[in-house]
């Protein structure tokens, strides 16, 4: 007879991981996903940054903000992924709404280690110093937040918009949920409540910096860089139509295609960007825009340098 298992421990869901759970599950349930693993040449724009980082008016910006800028050129291109779903099955019905600011949902570590989405919004309007700044800000007002209570104040805003719907069988689940298998909530009490609530908001997240953006963008390659690691699936958590996770640089052999019309095999720097589209919603003719303007963008970066002077919008949809 076997033995089972010792378990090591149990941790019951708090909020942060029941959010992650709620949305990744109806994500799945609901959402035809359809994906492109689309692995660029970067070879000449990762030389270009290299070298523009050492320059002091590129300091303080970090790759993952270049990225940001960059997939903001390329929603531009492709405003049918910088959008939302509004779908009804009963009566096979639905409406598309294409927004004109590109706000980024972006996960962000918080510092126990556990994972928050954070909302950059109006990316399009931002130079690159301007997103730097607007993305450290968000961070460093996340480490004076206090996540479960703002994150509570997302849930309830939540609940009423269920119950504005009439989805009573949603809120008495979620209800339940408080009573059943909670891990611990840790939101402040008494004096710490009251100390907190008094900080400014330039000093802490609200819930307006954790609603849902417009697209969202998973950087994994920030959390093992330079593991060969190419992102394969990830989630459109709705009524987002499209998401994108980005691997991490990588050096492999690749095809150069030299002048006289010759090819050769030489060491090339890739970069894995899993693309994922709710097929409802976007097909991949609405895709394909993206990838052209980024396969400008990553063969031909000499704009780069109008970055931190210029935004997305003045840009404009080349």
């Amino acid at each position: 007879m076997q033995e089972k298992p010792t378990v090591r421990q149990v941790e019951r869901f708090g909020l942060q991981r029941k959010i992650v759970a709620n949305m990744t599950t109806e994500s799945w349930r609901e959402i035809p996903h359809s994906a492109v693993l689309y692995e660029p040449d970067v070879t000449e724009f990762w030389a270009a940054w290299q070298a523009l980082r050492k320059t002091p008016q590129w300091q303080g910006i970090s790759v993952n903000t270049v990225l940001l800028y960059a997939c903001t050129l390329g929603f531009l291109a492709a405003p049918g992924m910088n959008a939302h779903l509004r779908y009804r099955h009963g009566t096979v019905s639905g409406e598309i709404r294409q927004y004109e600011s590109i706000n980024i949902s972006m996960p962000a570590t918080l510092p126990d280690g556990e994972m928050m989405t954070l909302n950059v919004r109006g990316c399009e309007t931002r130079t690159l110093r301007g997103l730097s700044d607007y993305v450290v800000d968000l961070h460093r007002r996340m480490a004076g937040t206090s996540i479960d209570d703002v994150l509570y104040d997302v849930g309830w805003d939540n609940t009423i918009k269920l119950l504005k719907k009439g989805r009573i069988d949603k809120i008495l689940g979620r209800l339940l949920g408080t009573k059943i298998g909670n891990g611990p909530i840790n939101k402040f009490r008494g004096e710490e409540k009251k100390t907190y609530k008094a900080l400014p908001a330039t000093e802490k997240l609200s819930k307006r910096d954790l609603e849902q953006g417009t697209v969202l963008i998973s950087n994994i390659g920030s959390v093992y860089r330079g593991a060969w690691s190419p992102p394969t699936l990830i989630e459109v958590i709705p009524p987002m139509v499209c998401a994108l996770c980005v691997g991490s640089f990588t050096e492999k052999p690749g095809v150069v295609i030299r002048a006289d019309g010759s090819k050769t095999i030489e060491p090339r720097t890739f970069l894995p960007i899993n693309i994922v589209f709710d097929h409802r919603a976007l097909d991949y003719g609405g895709v394909a825009p993206f990838l052209k303007r980024m396969d400008a963008i990553f063969a031909g970066p000499e704009d780069m340098e109008q970055w931190l002077e210029r935004t997305p919008a003045q840009f404009g949809n080349i």
